[in-house]
């Protein structure tokens, strides 16, 4: 196995790219009780037209069969469950789809092999019958339902929809009520062979492990005998303009919900990972805690924490969202454009750059604590092309003059969109 260091937070990592094409990425914690797997595949709820294995058309398929597959793969032929079994043995497991993988999981301080047999069978046994698809609509058109009434998933929707047009992250990963109607186990079936090819999947596991038994045990484990494949994803070309700049919705809420949007160009190039750096650090001097715009909207009792901050990004998209609560959330946009048309003027100011740049550093390191985030972490980067060290490596070359040009470039406000749930 390839093993990658990093002194700054000394970890080590183990990879290896099997002959198969499975991805397997080991990250040894000795003394450390927890153990925690995650086996992702590259697919997620924007890959929605491709060419399927072994055809030479494109299909289309239905919104929401990655969200669909990851429900039905915990059903087996013999009839029971395996988060049941998974449960019974112990160990919390779970799985998740987002914009660009899926993922199934657990974490377990005993019977972790027993728990990865039952991972790997699942995963890689797929049972789809037209009863069992049929009942599985009723669930998850109940689970959209409740979304429907959810004020922060849909002011968190309606921010997508007002930046993107044509890019199909503007569409609720579970789909709609209508779309999973048109589903059957033969479009779940057509998705499950092209996508769950091993060569389109990472395995990730961080606890106390020898890495090369591991290996051998995830080795063993493997049943499927998959042909390395390029999967012929298509996506739309999407706008550089924004759909529109506002949108403003009534639900029961006590206090309006926000979010803050800036459209991005999506980053293919090596300097990711330094640009979310620098976003990441513009974000806190703007709406941190110990920026001035955040104080001021605090003392004036607008606001009464400080926002969530995050920058979205993939080879398809990239975007700014600040997710936050307040009483007048124009109030929060106003100051929040003057304060960039101040920095964007003047620039960033040196000493509070640094500090920031310190902040960031240490939630990096923090990261390294938990088992979970770092194998999810793992995980999610191997799918954007990013070996997760990168952050700690790269952090010293985020320089004053370089956060500077990114929020020049980034925080354009003709790209700022704003949404907004407020009560009835």
């Amino acid at each position: 196995m390839q093993e990658i260091q990093n002194q700054k937070v000394k970890e080590k990592i183990y990879k290896q790219k099997l002959e198969n094409g499975l991805n397997v990425i080991i990250i040894p914690k000795k003394d450390i009780s927890k153990k925690y797997i995650i086996w992702g595949t590259n697919f997620g709820s924007i890959d929605n037209e491709f060419i399927p294995t072994g055809e030479k058309v494109a299909t289309k398929i239905p919104d929401g069969v990655a969200h669909f597959l990851e429900h039905k793969l915990f059903e087996q032929k013999n009839g029971t469950n395996s988060l049941d079994i998974l449960s019974a043995l112990g160990v919390d497991a779970n799985a998740y789809t987002t914009n660009d993988h899926t993922a199934y999981l657990f974490e377990a301080t005993d019977n972790f092999y027993e728990a990865l047999d039952e991972l790997m069978n699942y995963v890689q046994n797929p049972y789809f019958t037209d009863e069992n698809v049929e009942k599985e609509k009723g669930i998850i058109a109940q689970e959209i339902n409740m979304y429907d009434d959810d004020p922060n998933w849909q002011v968190y929707m309606n921010v997508l929809k007002l930046m993107y047009k044509d890019n199909p992250i503007n569409i609720d990963i579970a789909g709609t009520v209508e779309s999973i109607n048109s589903i059957n186990k033969e479009i779940l079936y057509k998705a499950y062979n092209t996508f769950y090819n091993l060569s389109n999947m990472t395995l990730v596991a961080c606890g106390d492990f020898e890495q090369d038994k591991l290996l051998e045990e995830i080795k063993k484990r493997i049943t499927k005998n998959d042909e390395k494949q390029e999967i012929k994803r298509i996506y739309k070309q999407e706008q550089e303009q924004v759909v529109s700049q506002e949108k403003i919705l009534k639900m029961e809420v006590n206090n309006p919900l926000y979010i803050i949007g800036f459209k991005d160009k999506p980053i293919n190039s090596k300097e990711k990972v330094k640009k979310y750096i620098a976003v990441q650090i513009i974000l806190y001097m703007l709406l941190g805690k110990s920026s001035e715009t955040y104080k001021k909207l605090y003392e004036q009792g607008n606001i009464m924490s400080q926002p969530d901050l995050d920058y979205e990004f993939s080879n398809q998209y990239a975007h700014v969202l600040i997710i936050g609560q307040a009483k007048e959330p124009k109030e929060v946009v106003n100051e929040l454009k003057n304060t960039i048309q101040k920095y964007q003027q003047n620039g960033l100011e040196q000493q509070h750059f640094n500090r920031i740049k310190k902040k960031i550093y240490g939630d990096y390191i923090m990261q390294y604590n938990d088992v979970g985030t770092i194998a999810r972490m793992f995980l999610a980067d191997s799918f954007k092309e990013i070996n997760s060290f990168e952050y700690l490596e790269q952090y010293d070359e985020v320089t004053l003059e370089y956060t500077n040009q990114i929020l020049k470039d980034t925080f354009n406000l003709r790209q700022m969109v704003v949404s907004i749930v407020k009560g009835k």
